[in-house]
């Protein structure tokens, strides 16, 4: 149960069942057992509806025969039932009228575990609605009722929590460390797991290397005692632990835990909780992105609702005054987020849309290029090589003093080739790094040597198969030209992976040239800028030619 102790739930209970109220001893005992395990266990609301239903009419009843005593128990009960299906205002009401009538009761300095439950219940409401300030004043007035040990540990605990939540750790880390030194004796209870639990996360804050045996230990003492919604808390602080040290694989594995956990006791809001761990956790930016913008609004509506119902019990004259102003105020701000809520909606839309038509143009405009490219490749093939072929085949069987002519053919020939090989379509085989080493490969000669460095080593199988293609097209066209133009006799191609950027090297030992005007790669540079890559050439007559390409 949400930030409600189980010892003070059955507390409750059990002094309901030994009261000696006449009319209490007539209520069926399976619907009392119901309702306890409804508001122990979120498994659920339609039982504590029906137990809200139960208690209300027997408030009225109590009220009706002036039993004041029965008629706080109820109201107790009613606010817990309440804060545990979401009706965070209901629960501050049922509260506020109990305090109420305590302080119009004429034996009220006889009440002080009724008054240490609601101010603990009212402690609980504020932190949920983001009201630390209140909260703590809350829990300090139930500390101030309790007598026993049990009870001022849990209210320790709800301090601490208030602590972490306004990332005052070491404030934190001091209420934990006493509610420990109090309960260390008994080394097996659920208590101590929930300090353990408490205490390790805020150690981790701290830096204390204590923080991950606590945090071990109090996951083993909940999965002895059974407790699925302990072990849930104790899987997901595990799953923070090790995602704030960077070790990912850990994470996700206490994540996974808490999420079969959250399966299992069939709770939407246990589902919720872990399956926001996994978006914690994402790679995509995006979706971390809109976790924390999601949790900020659920913040901000919170803050909104929070109608602060101890100010109305310590300024009840001005209740009625003041009703409908806060109403229309509330009103108001809940419009406001509203429109705030749309419009934010609106714009991270847009900008999705903005980046997948973005994304979508450019490999259109990539593969429009590459079937351009083909279509050229084939039109070469297919109407000049052709040609050039069959009128060698003429000339050649017509005349035998034509050698130089044929000879010249011959070159026109095989230009028209080499156009349509570099040209032509491209089918990416799945062994990339093999394919690429034997293109480049293909270009060494008894002049010229070619050495490659760790192309093996990067994992092609992650890069798109549109990359890969334009990766092969500008170091097939940047050796074409080595062969060309630059009369080097080494060259180096070394490759290097960081993260999912890949970086490839070129560097030669040819004549160099002067790069003012850089036409002849502007075709390279046009291939990696539509990928979103950048590449860059460095390059001096007699001192080589170097490029450097970055995806």
């Amino acid at each position: 149960m949400k930030n409600l102790p189980l010892s003070f739930t059955f507390f409750c209970l059990l002094f309901l069942w030994c009261s000696p109220s006449s009319l209490f001893a007539q209520i069926h005992r399976d619907t009392i057992h119901k309702y306890y395990n409804a508001i122990s266990n979120p498994i659920g609301s339609t039982t504590i509806s029906q137990g809200i239903k139960f208690y209300s009419l027997k408030k009225e009843k109590d009220l009706s025969q002036n039993d004041t005593l029965s008629t706080v128990q109820d109201l107790r009960l009613i606010a817990i039932g309440q804060f545990n299906i979401g009706n965070i205002y209901d629960s501050e009401n049922a509260v506020v009228e109990a305090l109420t009538l305590i302080d119009n009761y004429s034996k009220k300095d006889t009440l002080f575990d009724g008054r240490k439950a609601l101010y603990n219940q009212l402690g609980i409401i504020y932190r949920e609605t983001k009201n630390y300030e209140k909260a703590i004043e809350a829990y300090n007035l139930s500390l101030s009722f309790s007598k026993k040990q049990a009870d001022s540990i849990t209210l320790i605990n709800n301090k601490a929590n208030i602590y972490k939540d306004l990332g005052q750790y070491q404030k934190a880390g001091e209420q934990l460390n006493f509610a420990h030194r109090k309960i260390v004796k008994d080394t097996n209870s659920l208590q101590l797991a929930m300090i353990l639990d408490n205490l390790g996360f805020v150690q981790s804050k701290l830096g204390n290397p204590e923080a991950l045996p606590n945090l071990k230990k109090a996951l083993q003492i909940r999965e002895n005692q059974g407790s699925l919604s302990g072990s849930f808390a104790s899987n997901k602080s595990l799953a923070l632990y090790y995602f704030n040290k960077n070790d990912k694989k850990q994470a996700l594995r206490f994540a996974e835990k808490a999420y079969q956990i959250a399966n299992s006791l069939n709770s939407i809001s246990y589902l919720d909780d872990a399956l926001s761990l996994f978006a914690i956790m994402s790679d995509d930016p995006k979706i971390v992105a809109f976790e924390k913008i999601s949790d900020s609004i659920a913040k901000e509506k919170q803050l909104a609702e929070n109608k602060n119902a101890f100010i109305k019990y310590n300024v009840a004259t001005e209740k009625k005054k003041t009703a409908n102003a806060l109403l229309e105020r509330e009103k108001e701000k809940n419009q406001k987020l509203i429109v705030i809520s749309l419009l934010i909606i609106i714009f991270l839309i847009s900008i999705f849309i903005y980046f997948t038509q973005r994304i979508k143009y450019k490999k259109e405009k990539i593969i429009q290029i590459h079937n351009t490219e083909n279509r050229i490749s084939k039109k070469v093939h297919d109407e000049v090589a052709n040609d050039v072929y069959h009128l060698m085949a003429k000339i050649q069987a017509s005349a035998t003093d034509n050698e130089d002519l044929l000879d010249d053919l011959e070159k026109i020939y095989n230009k028209t080739r080499d156009i349509s090989k570099e040209n032509s379509a491209i089918e990416i085989q799945e062994n990339f790094s093999g394919q690429l080493n034997d293109l480049l490969l293909n270009y060494q000669t008894k002049k010229v040597r070619i050495a490659t460095r760790n192309i093996s080593k990067i994992d092609w199988h992650n890069i798109s198969e549109t990359k890969k293609t334009t990766i092969y097209r500008v170091l097939q066209e940047m050796m074409t030209n080595m062969k060309k133009h630059s009369n080097a006799n080494a060259v180096v191609l070394a490759f290097q992976q960081n993260n999912k950027k890949i970086s490839i090297e070129y560097i030669d030992n040819g004549d160099g040239c002067e790069l003012k005007n850089k036409n002849g790669l502007q075709n390279a540079e046009n291939r990696i800028h539509a990928i979103n890559g950048t590449i860059t050439f460095d390059s001096e007559p007699g001192k080589g030619f170097r490029t450097k390409i970055i995806i």
